[in-house]
């Protein structure tokens, strides 16, 4: 059964306050994909920079290389939605520490092809191991069918990000919020 989209708060005869609409952050989805991209990010990178001297950003820019080798950096932008800046940043950086080659584009002078370097895949190899057994713990309490369940949905709200991305309250496209997706208010 869902959960009450709205909770009334209690009034006191002294004093009325004005009604809100706030967060309810226990049945906001938003809220938790945040926290889970947010902290995982952080325990990530901390101990990639750890074991291995690469950050998250230079870890999912060599995972996407050795997914796709030889490809733009325009590429690795689209499918990850990584800041242009910081793409090019850490490339530069994984170029530096001799994990990523950069070559010229044969069918496009002004486009560049990234690929990991031999060097760049042993340290993909190693990293990919422990990224692994991150993945492992975190669904560790769900079953398989639940894991399936879990990724179906993930890829179903992924496909989703443009159309969501395109609102804008202001424009004569924006529709009123229906009364099912607003259970991730309460009222106060």
């Amino acid at each position: 059964m869902p959960r009450p989209a709205i909770r009334r708060p209690e009034t006191t005869p002294k004093k009325k306050k004005a009604k809100r609409e706030v967060l309810n952050l226990s049945y906001y989805v938003t809220y938790f994909f945040t926290v889970l991209a947010n902290k995982l990010a952080t325990g990530a990178s901390r101990l990639y920079l750890k074991r291995f001297g690469i950050g998250i950003i230079e870890w999912r820019i060599m995972a996407m290389l050795a997914i796709e080798p030889g490809i733009p950096p325009a590429r690795i932008t689209q499918v990850i939605g990584l800041d242009k800046g910081a793409v090019s940043r850490e490339s530069r950086r994984l170029e530096e520490k001799g994990y990523l080659a950069v070559e010229d584009d044969e069918h496009n002078a002004r486009r560049k092809k990234l690929s990991l370097t031999p060097l760049g895949y042993e340290l993909h190899d190693q990293v990919i191991q422990v990224a692994l057994e991150r993945e492992r713990r975190l669904l560790s309490d769900l079953s398989e069918d639940e894991v399936d369940v879990l990724v179906d949905l993930l890829a179903r709200t992924t496909a989703k990000i443009p159309y969501v991305n395109e609102y804008d309250p202001g424009s004569t496209a924006a529709v009123k919020t229906s009364i099912r997706q607003r259970r991730n208010t309460i009222v106060r």
